[in-house]
């Protein structure tokens, strides 16, 4: 696509995936003004919920992408498995401002670590494997603990697995050979995990969020807490790291990285080339979301500049919290309740999440005792 190329309101933007993202992707977007078309295999899914219409296809039915890339002036995606030719297809009709690479590279984990390897920033030791031997043989260069990963797919803890002790060795074997493509990672037994957040318009400008600090429960992102209680040493570390990464991959539109903070070092683990969970807070913390600041990026539009309002916490809504969750909402005035329309709620779904702000953490945690006593 033409940098800044500008799509005006009034126009209509296509969106690969209807799961929460996307939904709060079109809900940025209608506020503006845009008309929003959705690809999603699911009829009724939460994006089409709140968009102008849906095209109910696969995300590789080639006939359904070119439908939607005739009729969307401009197309983002909401989650990085997108098929890679359909990407292609897309940018090479002039309407993908983010593009093809960014989905290339984040869908591997080898490619993902190499690059970061091969820009000098700081990653965990790792090396790729295609089998069990290739396993064994590399896991003797490694202290334990450890953990191999599936080089694709895999998500909130699935397709991976801890080695603790040599006794864990026989199962990584397994492991790698029942997934072949795979990365043995060193373990890093950080203090805390942090996202870096940012948006980067097509002509290079760049805006970051404030970062979060995130607490995980059973590899499922719990709560974000903003700001991150980190040192300002670790905070230049993390932004000029993802700076150098930003401009490197040529991002366009909002793209998160997750890094571990381990005493004054920081050590990059994941990326995603989109809108993130744990960016969640910016609707109501910040003057603008990570959401309406993507749109912006998309289209060609100037980005906002970002400052935080109030010191936030983002909590997950899981399938089993909802129940709870609705008992509270009639009772306390305290949060704010985001609920993505999902048709049924099953364990460790995500089912949507609160965001409470205020004028100090301390006064943060407050709202959340009073909320959740109020069930």
């Amino acid at each position: 696509m033409q940098k800044n190329n500008t799509i005006l309101p009034g126009k209509t933007i296509g969106i690969i995936g209807g799961g929460q993202l996307g939904r709060m992707m079109a809900l940025a977007a209608k506020y503006m003004g845009y008309r929003v078309r959705v690809l999603d295999p699911t009829e009724d899914c939460p994006t089409s919920q709140v968009a102008d219409s849906q095209i109910i296809a696969d995300y590789d039915d080639m006939d359904a992408i070119k439908q939607l890339t005739e009729q969307a002036d401009v197309i983002t995606y909401e989650f990085e498995n997108v098929d890679l030719r359909a990407a292609a297809y897309i940018e090479k009709q002039g309407k993908l401002p983010q593009g093809a690479y960014p989905l290339e590279i984040t869908q591997n984990r080898e490619k993902e670590k190499t690059i970061l390897k091969n820009l000098d920033l700081p990653v965990p030791m790792f090396a790729i494997v295609t089998n069990g031997s290739e396993c064994k043989k590399a896991l003797a260069d490694f202290s334990l603990p450890a953990v191999i990963k599936t080089c694709r797919g895999g998500y909130d803890g699935k397709g991976q697995l801890k080695i603790e002790t040599n006794s864990d060795i026989t199962a990584a074997i397994e492991f790698a050979d029942k997934h072949k493509h795979c990365i043995v990672e060193e373990w890093i037994s950080f203090d805390k995990e942090i996202s870096v957040i940012f948006t980067r318009s097509q002509g290079g400008k760049i805006t970051f969020f404030p970062i979060a600090e995130n607490e995980h429960k059973g590899h499922i992102l719990f709560q974000t807490t903003v700001p991150a209680a980190i040192s300002k040493t670790i905070e230049k570390h993390a932004l000029e790291a993802v700076e150098k990464l930003a401009h490197y991959m040529d991002i366009v539109g909002t793209f998160a990285v997750e890094l571990f903070v381990q005493d004054d070092r920081i050590y990059i683990n994941e990326m995603a080339p989109r809108p993130h969970n744990s960016g969640h807070y910016t609707i109501e913390a910040c003057t603008i979301s990570q959401f309406a600041q993507h749109i912006r990026a998309i289209c060609g539009i100037p980005l906002m500049e970002v400052l935080l309002l109030q010191p936030a916490v983002m909590i997950n809504i899981l399938g089993e919290d909802l129940p709870r969750v609705l008992r509270a909402i009639p009772k306390t005035s305290t949060g704010f309740i985001h609920l993505y329309g999902k048709a049924e709620a099953t364990t460790k779904r995500k089912m949507g999440h609160i965001t409470f702000t205020s004028s100090s953490i301390e006064q943060v945690q407050k709202q959340i005792q009073t909320f959740w006593e109020a069930e």
